[in-house]
Formats: C-alpha cells, sequence, structure tokens
C-alpha cells in the first residue's frame, strides 16, 4: 500500500508539473483563441450546408432561391476564418508562450514582437522552394487540387500551408522563435535606445537583433532542407500527419479516451493535458473533412459524443443521483450538479463523489466513455452518421452538440443515445454505491441516537 501510495504521488506531481509548464499553458491558450474563430466559421459553414442538414422536400429548391444566392460569400468568411487557423493558433501560443517568460523569468521580452517575428518566421515555411541549376526558385505548378505560383499553394479555401494543415509547423516554429528571442535578450543582444525614446519606437529597435536572428536561424534551416530536397513544413508535417494518422484509429481514439479518465482518475486534469497533444490533429482532421476527407477524429467528438456530462460521461448519473438516489450524499451531489452537468461541467462529481482516488467507481467513470466512444466511432466511420465538420463550444449540450458537430439530425441522435448507453453501464456501480452510503449514514444515526 505504502509503494501504492508512493508511486501515485510521484506519478501525479510528474504529470502535474507537466501540465502546469509553460508549454502546456500557451498550447491551451491557443486552444481557446481557436473557439471564437471555429464558432464563427462553423455558423457560416452551417448556412452552406443546410440542404443537406435539412433534407426536406422543397427545401432545397427554396434554399438556392434565397440564401443559397450568398453562398459563395459563406464559404469566404468561413475561409477568412478556418482558412487561417494555423496563424491564429500558433500566434496564440507565440504571444501566451513569450508572455509567460516576461512574467516569470522577468525579461524584457515583448509579446507583440514575439508575435511579429512569428508570422515572420512562418511565413518563411509558406512559400514552397527547389534547389534547381544551382540556385533556389519556386515551385511552379497547376493542377485540379491547388495552384503554387511564386511558390504559394493556393486552394479554395485560400492558403494552403496557413490552414489547419500548418498548426503542427506552426507550433514548432512559434515555439523555436520564442526561444531565440529569449536567448537573444537574456544574453542582451539588442539595441539599447536611450530612455527619451518613445517605447514604441524603442520595442521596434530592441526586436531588431532578435528578429534578425530568428529569420536567419528559421531561413538557414529551410535553406539546408530545400538543398536536401524537402522543406521545413514537409519535415514538419511527417510526424504529425503519422500521429494524426494514429490517433485517427479506433485503437488509437481508444487510447486517448482511457488516458484522459487515467489521468483524471489521479486527480489531473486528463483532458486538458491530453487536448493539448490532439488539438492541432482535430482542427486539422475538421478541414479536412469539409473538402472531402472522411475522419472520425475531428472537430470535438469528445462533447459531442464521448464525455457528455463532463469526463466519465456523468450526465446520466448526474440526472439518477438527483431524482433517485437514497443517500444524502449523493442526493445533494446530485442536485449541485444536474445542470453544470447539461453544460458538461462534473467537478462536484469529480470530487465530490469523489471519482478521484475511488477504486469503487474507477471501472465505470473509465469505461463508459470507452463504451460510448465505440459507438460513436463506428455511427460516424460507418456512415450511419455524417462525418464531423463544425467544432462546437465543448458546452453544448447532448443532443445540440451532435447535430452541431456533424450539421445532421442524425447527429443530434447519435450524441443522446451514446449518454444513454454511458448511463446504463454508470448504473449498477452508482446504485450499489448508493446502497453502501445509506447503510453508513443509517448506522451513523443509529449510533447518535
Amino acid at each position: 500500500m505504502n509503494k501504492l501510495t508512493s508511486f501515485k504521488d510521484k506519478f501525479g506531481n510528474a504529470v502535474g508539473k507537466f501540465s502546469g509548464s509553460r508549454f502546456v499553458r500557451a498550447i491551451m491558450a491557443a486552444g481557446y483563441s481557436v473557439i471564437t474563430f471555429s464558432i464563427i466559421g462553423a455558423i457560416f459553414l452551417i448556412l452552406t450546408v443546410l440542404p443537406q442538414a435539412f433534407p426536406i422536400p422543397g427545401f432545397a429548391a427554396w434554399y438556392a432561391g434565397t440564401i443559397g444566392r450568398f453562398s459563395n460569400m459563406f464559404q469566404v468568411i468561413y475561409n477568412s476564418t478556418m482558412g487561417i487557423l494555423a496563424l491564429v493558433f500558433s500566434g496564440t501560443f507565440t504571444y501566451t508562450y513569450t508572455k509567460i517568460y516576461r512574467d516569470e523569468e522577468k525579461i524584457d521580452v515583448d509579446p507583440v514582437n514575439g508575435l511579429m517575428m512569428f508570422l515572420m518566421a512562418m511565413f518563411i515555411t509558406v512559400p514552397q522552394l527547389v534547389w534547381k541549376d544551382g540556385s533556389i526558385q519556386f515551385v511552379q505548378s497547376l493542377n485540379k487540387l491547388n495552384i503554387i505560383g511564386g511558390g504559394y499553394a493556393v486552394s479554395a479555401g485560400g492558403i494552403t500551408r496557413i490552414a489547419s494543415v500548418g498548426i503542427f509547423t506552426g507550433l514548432v516554429v512559434g515555439w523555436l522563435t520564442v526561444q531565440i528571442y529569449r536567448f537573444t535578450i537574456k544574453h542582451n543582444w539588442r539595441i539599447k535606445m536611450p530612455d527619451s525614446v518613445p517605447a514604441g519606437v524603442a520595442n521596434s529597435f530592441s526586436a531588431l537583433i532578435p528578429g534578425f536572428c530568428v529569420a536567419f536561424i528559421v531561413g538557414g534551416i529551410n535553406l539546408i532542407l530545400v538543398m536536401l530536397g524537402t522543406d521545413l513544413f514537409k519535415v514538419l508535417y511527417i510526424p504529425f500527419s503519422f500521429i494524426s494518422n494514429i490517433a485517427d484509429t479506433f485503437w488509437g481514439f481508444l487510447v486517448i479516451i482511457f488516458l484522459i479518465h487515467l489521468l483524471w482518475w489521479f486527480g489531473i486534469h486528463g483532458a486538458t493535458i491530453m487536448s493539448s497533444f490532439y488539438t492541432p490533429i482535430v482542427l486539422a482532421n475538421m478541414a479536412a473533412n469539409v473538402n472531402g476527407a472522411n475522419h472520425f477524429f475531428a472537430g470535438d467528438p469528445m462533447n459531442a459524443f464521448v464525455i457528455i456530462g463532463g469526463s466519465g460521461a456523468t450526465l446520466g448519473m448526474a440526472i439518477w443521483l438527483a431524482f433517485r438516489a437514497r443517500s444524502a450524499q449523493l442526493s445533494s451531489i446530485g442536485k449541485v450538479e444536474i445542470v453544470p452537468a447539461i453544460f458538461n461541467i462534473n467537478e462536484p462529481i469529480l470530487f465530490g463523489l469523489p471519482i478521484v482516488y475511488n477504486v469503487q467507481l474507477a471501472i465505470p467513470f473509465i469505461f463508459a466513455p470507452l463504451v460510448s466512444g465505440t459507438i460513436g466511432y463506428f455511427a460516424v466511420t460507418s456512415g450511419l452518421v455524417k462525418k464531423i465538420i463544425l467544432q462546437q463550444p465543448w458546452p453544448t449540450p447532448v443532443g445540440l452538440s451532435g447535430f452541431l458537430a456533424t450539421a445532421s439530425w442524425e447527429g443530434a441522435v447519435l450524441s443522446i443515445f451514446c449518454a444513454f448507453v454511458a448511463f446504463l453501464v454508470w448504473y449498477p456501480f452508482i446504485r450499489h454505491y448508493d446502497r453502501v452510503l445509506l447503510k453508513k449514514e443509517q448506522a451513523t444515526e443509529a449510533a447518535e441516537k
């Protein structure tokens, strides 16, 4: 028992340190920043797919003569949100990462300067270059998928490499930019202006040498890779694509679900830890689905079909606690939790039942989302339910979340069905736990008398 306790403490401390690391905190801030853009993009994408979402006789003809006349403008707005996702996500990451170093290491780095350097460095990786006839040349190509002119690959959604496929490259470039900026400032590689010079002018000159270092290093790395027959974007996309393919498999998806809940059982926010890894993947897959791909692990499948009510898929269980639990402890927790659970918030249950470190509830806590995730996976991949093309806000209630994710009524039904099945897994365990607590409460009351 002492060894088990020691292991739990060491494991919890190690993962806790990682979850609180500067890198993870910056990625989580980047994930939050994307929500606004994804919601805006989702709204206008829904307007373009209304005939598919509502296959009602006569609706398609009505749509074509009314709202459908503006569908190209809806597509433009969608492309202006999701089409620059790499810049939004990685730019916010870089800004936040720089700010964290400024605040915690007390060094004179400016988050805005960090962001601007990142944009410069990122666009160094965007054009496609080749080493030909002893010189660097821009790729020129024309095919059905995209046009590459002056090295820039352009598709119907805009410049390809600044969209979701560029998120992983953007993260690496952002991290490298901040580290170079931090190194140069810590070693005083900058131009200092007199105190009488306005702050804006002084900041511009102070970023000159760090910016040159960023351009030289990123440009130099890309140049070497181009001469070797590839480029920085392609090199970084290889591991991202490999990990993405694994995560999109059934077993990869189940492993992600399992790890989220194993971490939560140790009292660590598993969803935060794991989403910091898979957020770039689901965003890229979602954009690919819009363009004809068929990925399940896209958008936010977790809150749509897996962890409905919060980690552990506890929505049905929370409702049962509120109306059917006989023990005072579980009944009171259920009444407190029922409203938050509708919006996928369940900390009162996680720490109030408790579920954390509770061996009696570990099985349903881990197994229920595995079951709901399995149902969601095969329902979508089999074509029974349409693929995920939108990222709904994570607090979206059951049913509506599935509808928004897939822009279909089938998605709404699947979301509700997954929540119901998860409750069936929970039922025998929570009912037994309720009886155990009731007996303890009755014994305590009898002893007090």
